[in-house]
């Protein structure tokens, strides 16, 4: 058997896998977006009735548009916090010591998605811990109204994406000689434009592949939203849920799933662009 005949050989099972678990999935849910719904029956066909509802019906409309405010705003705080911390284990905790601080990081992985949700709930109560303190020292006088609130959403979010950034960001900079830093430093440089000019865009690769990640793991969740947010903001995930759980509507659901990855497809250009940029 030549070369190429054993490349396919190796590749067969990969290729067949994604074809029998993604492709053919896609295409037959890509079909249903086209269909429509009349009663309780699905009517195969083309048609675009499904993608004219997301806009004509202003609580889609209003879905795609949380989710989308919920993912960029998540992604952007978790960078922010993400960072620092990365840097922080990277260059001031001893390094016999970073492998304990990274584990003590990663913790929130170790826990279930759903308890770690719930833990939440309880921690942003109106009767807990927070608005108590918050109560007691002065600052409010009526607790304030924090679950089921876009706010436990987005801090729900935060705390576990924080800790995946973390992880990316701080591969970058254990992989970035200090010499550049020093070579800045001779060249007349300050501290904040070594880090401007030199660190920061050194560590992008690490910045952008975990801010991508958080997107794609943030827009399709569900769980987190129903739990945190309540029903007081559906996001996209939710109101698939609703469609298929409650009114049967697969082909409206299909077509929300496909407007879900197709803003995938597109976070998923613009960082492979910004990635093409930054090495050029």
């Amino acid at each position: 058997m030549s070369g190429a005949g054993r490349g396919w050989g190796f590749a067969a099972p990969a290729l067949i896998w994604t074809g029998a678990f993604f492709v053919v999935p896609f295409l037959v849910m890509g079909a249903m977006s086209l269909a429509t719904l009349e009663g309780r029956e699905v009517v195969w066909g083309i048609s675009g009735e499904n993608y004219a509802d997301l806009w004509s019906r202003p609580y889609l409309r209003r879905a795609v548009l949380v989710s989308v405010e919920i993912t960029l705003t998540v992604t952007a705080v978790s960078v922010l916090l993400a960072y620092p911390l990365a840097w922080i284990i990277a260059h001031r905790v001893p390094e016999r010591w970073q492998r304990l601080a990274l584990m003590l990081a990663i913790l929130p992985f170790w826990t279930s998605y759903v308890v770690r949700s719930y833990a939440w709930l309880l921690v942003l109560g109106r009767e807990e811990w927070i608005n108590d303190a918050l109560t007691g020292i002065g600052l409010i006088a009526e607790p304030l109204t924090l679950a089921n609130t876009r706010f436990a959403t987005v801090t729900g979010f935060v705390h576990f994406f924080t800790m995946l950034l973390t992880l990316t960001i701080y591969a970058n900079l254990r992989q970035l000689s200090p010499n550049y830093a020093r070579a800045a430093a001779d060249l007349g440089a300050n501290g904040f434009r070594t880090f401007a000019h030199v660190i920061l865009p050194l560590t992008l690769p690490g910045i952008v592949t975990g801010a991508f990640l958080t997107f794609v793991l943030c827009i399709g969740d569900y769980v987190t939203p129903q739990i945190l947010g309540g029903n007081t903001e559906l996001t996209v995930p939710q109101v698939i849920m609703v469609q298929l759980g409650r009114r049967a509507d697969f082909p409206l659901a299909a077509a929300l799933a496909i407007v879900l990855m197709l803003l995938v497809s597109l976070a998923y250009l613009a960082s492979a662009r910004w990635l093409r940029l930054d090495r050029v």
